[in-house]
């Protein structure tokens, strides 16, 4: 299968990693066409878009640390809320989506 990134259309399969030239304004549109879908994921240096498929195993690592993060929150009688996948933003320098936020 291959990658396919259009204006109309973003597919990667699981595993592929995209780095592209791109600016500030480039990410936020490719954020705004993907809306609250998980996948891809996508991040932004100055100067660099990356848009990442991840792989099944990814996702159950990922689970398997949020899921020790809480045990040890509880324990520690601790407040919290987690978020997934939330996109976290500084204006013209970054952007990332994490997979779990606390």
């Amino acid at each position: 299968m291959f990658a396919v990134v259009t204006p109309k259309e973003i597919h990667l399969p699981p595993g592929t990693v995209l780095k592209l030239p791109g600016s500030w304004d480039e990410y936020q549109s490719l954020s705004a066409q993907l809306g609250d879908r998980s996948s891809p994921r996508i991040k932004y240096r100055p100067g660099e878009i990356l848009l990442m498929a991840p792989l099944p195993e990814h996702g159950r690592k990922a689970s398997l640390i949020a899921d020790v993060v809480k045990v040890l929150l509880d324990y520690l009688e601790q407040e919290y809320e987690s978020f997934t996948p939330i996109t976290m933003e500084l204006s013209s320098i970054s952007g990332i989506e994490p997979d779990y936020c606390f």
